[in-house]
């Protein structure tokens, strides 16, 4: 007895460990619904101890197993340890998040202006402007760049639809991040100094020894790749790395949301787990407005706290706005000209906020900081959001 208990424990141990910590930084089924991050840090960072404390386990039991077990015993124990051998070549060469997604090995850009109705992520620091193609960045998942000067980090999880841009400086120095897995089914990534774990979605430590600090975030914009050039005409964009072109094919139709994935397909329906809304939080509070309204309504005026918020897109329905605004204007839209009317001013806008015609001619509205990503995401990690249907 004493000797199956030792062989069994030392084998329970040997393969519920390698099974969990894949399982839960990675999407499988149940995997992504709780609170277990805390768990998967410590097998990540344990798991050398681990391992020896279980083979100890399971080669004491083998020696006293071997001298009295039976043929068939034996051989069962053998094809047990074979089975262990494939699930860890499995879990620690085929299943990690960094074995299946790769950095660029060739990183390139250009003046680019084929294939405008592409969404982009861009960034303009100090009078430099850069585009990154989603269906490129979103295989990569993280993209390393300096952009005027300032070293940035472009990051998209397109099970969540968020693309969110980060300075990669940890403790006061360029940090180098991998890919570790997926924290309620947004990206996960490592950097090699603290070896903490940073939410993709938020910026934020979520494990490790800077647990609940935040990297800064840098301005982002998502819209089409014609209307940033429309607004950036110098701007580079990020060329596709031709040793990853199977990869970024498999991301055809995610732009739309069309792509034949269970994770990363559209939900065309309203307030859906994967149903596109635009994020915004300010000053703390933060809301959702559903897609389909802003197609519908063209313009969705709104306040968060002290702040006059106008959610505009432009006629290809692929790019958004989200605007700050005085009180003493009004606006509405005006589906012939697609152009935006202030009516107390007689003046007239186009959907990026910038002022055409009338008394404001030249105004442009700031921007404010928004997000389309699905709906699932945003209040998981926004759980307090206000939903305006």
């Amino acid at each position: 007895m004493k000797k199956s208990l030792i062989l069994w424990s030392g084998l329970i141990l040997l393969f519920a460990m390698e099974i969990l910590r894949v399982y839960f930084i990675m999407p499988f089924p149940g995997s992504q619904r709780h609170d277990t991050i805390g768990l998967a840090y410590f097998l990540d960072r344990n798991v050398i101890w681990l391992r020896i404390i279980a083979l100890v386990l399971v080669f004491w039991g083998l020696v006293l197993y071997f001298g009295e077990g039976r043929t068939w015993q034996k051989v069962a124990l053998i094809v047990v340890l074979l089975i262990y051998g494939g699930l860890f070549y499995m879990v620690n060469f085929k299943f990690l998040a960094e074995k299946m997604f790769y950095q660029p090995r060739v990183k390139q850009f250009a003046v680019d202006s084929t294939d405008k109705d592409r969404l982009v992520i861009g960034v303009s620091l100090q009078g430099a402007a850069r585009a990154y193609p989603i269906e490129i960045i979103g295989y990569h998942h993280q993209v390393r760049d300096t952009v005027g000067g300032q070293p940035i980090m472009v990051t998209y999880c397109t099970v969540c639809r968020t693309g969110r841009v980060y300075s990669p400086m940890v403790q006061g120095k360029t940090a180098d991040f991998r890919l570790v897995g997926m924290d309620h089914f947004n990206a996960m990534f490592e950097d090699a100094g603290t070896r903490s774990w940073w939410q993709q979605a938020t910026g934020v430590a979520v494990a490790g020894p800077l647990k609940g600090q935040r990297l800064a975030e840098v301005p982002s914009a998502q819209m089409t790749l014609g209307d940033w050039l429309a607004m950036h005409p110098n701007s580079l964009t990020m060329q596709a790395d031709p040793n990853f072109k199977r990869k970024y094919d498999s991301l055809k139709g995610y732009d739309e949301g069309t792509i034949n994935s269970g994770l990363e397909k559209r939900d065309t329906l309203s307030w859906q787990f994967k149903s596109w809304v635009v994020g915004v939080e300010i000053g703390g509070r933060s809301k959702a407005y559903d897609w389909n309204s802003l197609i519908k309504n063209r313009v969705i005026p709104d306040t968060i706290g002290q702040t006059h918020l106008l959610l505009t897109i432009e006629p290809n329905n692929r790019t958004f706005y989200a605007l700050s605004y005085s009180d003493s204007l009004s606006f509405e839209y005006d589906l012939n000209t697609q152009t935006l009317r202030d009516v107390n001013t007689a003046s007239t806008w186009l959907p990026s906020g910038k002022c055409i015609e009338g008394p404001l001619k030249g105004t442009q509205l700031p921007p404010i900081q928004a997000y389309q990503e699905f709906w699932h995401s945003w209040r998981t990690f926004h759980p307090g959001t206000v939903a305006v249907k």
